[in-house]
């Protein structure tokens, strides 16, 4: 079927593809190939390096579990006080009034524009010179700080873009209806936006897991990602198979994450069509009614 932005492929194009998909899968293989061959070479894939994680249940309870357990809390605090602070940071540069949105946009922009780490490696420093808070929670504090600094700024160029992507005729519907500017931005506006926002929303919740990452390069925050040299250390230098193993985790941790959210925008979107079908009904049911009134 052709469109605007795409043409049917012909007979040509159908060989070229089938062709071109071909040796795309020939150089995945040799490039596989060569991976495992490599591997094998350094004993990586031996059964000792990877049974620990089938046979010993202290590798999970021990290393594993635990991290997976520190990612989590650092990534669900940072969620939960990241989403509010764009939505208020969003709105704030969406204001009317300049003395609001010249000062959050200036704090959007420097917080999107420092590197992640270096938020966590300053937050951790200053909770080190400036408070009482004790070594075995800084990490996990710098790490939250650093990650809501930066996504709730990045989330607040998420709301300001969905809110901007609506048609403008909603803010002056509103408008006519005698609601206020925080009103229609409450009632109208938000919750429209919210699905259009939702898929760059769903990404930056999965940078935010990923990125508590960072905490245990270099701040020493007992995340899933820094078991790594615990069990390596203790199993036999299995490197490759507990990245793997690690990797496999954040898969399907990210994988229930978006699944979810996939799930919940196709709600919100059958909610709306749901709500503009119910609409012209009821408002035939109306007419009827009314109908049948002048005719008695």
């Amino acid at each position: 079927m052709s469109s605007v932005l795409y043409d049917t492929p012909g007979p040509r194009a159908k060989r070229r593809n089938v062709l071109y998909t071909i040796g795309f899968l020939a150089v995945l293989a040799v490039v596989a190939w060569w991976v495992l061959a490599a591997l094998a070479d350094k004993n990586q894939l031996d059964a000792e390096k990877w049974s620990p994680f089938v046979t010993d249940s202290k590798v999970w309870t021990t290393y594993l579990l635990p991290g997976l357990v520190e990612t989590l809390k650092a990534a669900a605090l940072s969620i939960l006080i990241a989403l509010p602070l764009g939505a208020v940071l969003g709105i704030g540069r969406l204001s009317d009034h300049r003395w609001v949105r010249v000062p959050v946009g200036a704090v959007v922009e420097f917080f999107r524009a420092i590197p992640v780490l270096l938020l966590m490696m300053f937050a951790n420093q200053a909770y080190r010179e400036l408070t009482t808070v004790s070594s075995d929670f800084r990490p996990l504090y710098a790490v939250v700080t650093g990650l809501v600094l930066y996504n709730a700024s990045v989330i607040a160029e998420v709301v300001r873009a969905g809110v901007l992507s609506l048609p403008r005729g909603q803010g002056d519907a509103a408008v006519a209806l005698g609601l206020r500017k925080g009103q229609t931005m409450l009632y109208v506006l938000l919750p429209q936006a919210v699905t259009v926002m939702l898929p760059a929303l769903v990404s930056q919740l999965v940078v935010i897991v990923k990125d508590t990452a960072l905490g245990g390069a270099l701040l020493g925050f007992a995340e899933l990602l820094s078991q790594n040299r615990q069990i390596t250390a203790n199993y036999g230098s299995n490197t490759i198979a507990t990245l793997v193993v690690i990797a496999l985790i954040y898969i399907a941790l990210n994988f229930v994450l978006t699944t979810f959210a996939s799930r919940l925008e196709k709600r919100l979107r059958q909610g709306k069509k749901s709500a503009a079908v119910t609409l012209p009904a009821q408002a035939g049911a109306t007419e009827a009614k009314s109908e049948a009134v002048s005719g008695a």
